[in-house]
């Protein structure tokens, strides 16, 4: 489901005028931000000839990293819209990207973590993003500040959607 700007944003009366249609444009712009996200990883990935994985399960071992997690750790992280986090889970453990383990404490818990492959990957992510923070400082597109200033936003806002799921019943 996509999320359209509307030519104008119906009026509530209690926010501030202009706040719909910029919040509308913000929501558009995170979904076509994720989902260019995705089209970058991908095309990286077949650039350099690695095929097996898709991009939702290359962020999923980039985010990993160093850590030992459950599914359900990587589903409250969340950044994997539209996939099935236990189904790229398997996938990359059937792949040799993963290693996995029940816990001996909860018998249905399963942890994961990296295995070299899986490393491999997670260096070729790094890197490409590090290129992408090279290019943008070296375009001048965004300073430090500015790049501080949307990810306070941002945080807001993951904030007031957090509340909004606890308390909205």
């Amino acid at each position: 489901m996509s999320i359209h700007t509307p030519l104008s944003a119906p009026e509530t009366g209690a926010a501030e005028p202009g706040l719909m249609a910029g919040y509308l444009e913000s929501l558009a712009l995170l979904e076509r931000l994720h989902r260019l996200l995705l089209d970058v990883v991908k095309d990286e990935f077949e650039r350099l000839g690695i095929l097996e994985i898709n991009a939702v399960q290359a962020l999923l071992l980039f985010n990993i990293g160093e850590n030992e997690v459950t599914a359900g750790e990587l589903k409250t992280r969340g950044y994997y819209q539209g996939s099935n986090v236990s189904y790229n889970l398997k996938k990359l453990v059937d792949l040799g990207y993963m290693h996995h383990q029940r816990s001996e404490i909860d018998r249905r818990s399963v942890r994961v973590r990296l295995t070299e492959k899986g490393h491999d990957i997670r260096r070729v992510v790094s890197e490409l993003f590090a290129r992408h923070a090279e290019g943008i400082s070296a375009r001048n597109l965004l300073g430090v500040a500015a790049v501080e200033e949307i990810n306070t936003a941002l945080k807001r806002m993951e904030r007031y959607w957090t509340d909004q799921i606890r308390y909205i019943y």
